[in-house]
């Protein structure tokens, strides 16, 4: 009885072994290919979010133009920290043919309420929880925000960023064109 106890106890050992490698294979985050994400970069021209006040934002109309996308929420300490820097930068090179878009992974009375007292300069889209599929694809493969990707003026994805940017990244950044 004992022998039969100890090979139940090593199947189901085995058995659960197993279950938690598939889990854990199936749910980590796995490296989008650059294929998948050239794909995601080329469709991301096509998007439209709507601004906090309901207005459509349109990406086409940014293309040309040296294009900082940043990912963020009201409720993300780092990404509220960094907005101040990217609205300043905006503000120093929006003549260079550069522009900064925030989509805001967020509900729009939150957005609405922290930029009355933080308005910024760039314009803001809604992209809500949708939001945070689009960063993935883009190759925030861990959804962590803030996130932001740069597009050159032809529209391809030349870099991305997890986390708060620097401001030498902002500097090197407008010299990927």
């Amino acid at each position: 009885m004992n022998r039969r106890n100890m090979l139940y106890g090593g199947v189901a050992a085995a058995a659960a072994l197993a279950g938690a490698g598939a889990a854990w294979w199936k749910f980590q985050p796995h490296e989008a290919t650059p294929e998948a994400v050239a794909k995601v970069a080329a469709s991301f021209w096509s998007l439209s979010f709507d601004t906090p006040d309901g207005k459509p934002l349109p990406m086409s109309s940014f293309r040309g133009k040296l294009l900082l996308v940043n990912f963020w929420a009201t409720w993300c300490p780092p990404c509220v920290e960094e907005l101040p820097l990217l609205d300043f930068f905006y503000q120093e090179n929006k003549d260079k043919n550069l522009q900064v878009v925030g989509l805001a992974v967020d509900q729009p009375s939150a957005v609405q309420t922290w930029l009355k007292t933080q308005p910024l300069n760039f314009p803001v889209g809604m992209a809500g929880l949708g939001g945070m599929k689009l960063s993935k694809s883009l190759g925030n493969m861990t959804g962590a925000l803030p996130f932001t990707v740069v597009f050159s003026p032809s529209g391809v994805l030349m870099h991305r960023k997890i986390g708060k940017v620097l401001p030498e990244e902002l500097v090197q950044w407008t010299k990927l064109v």
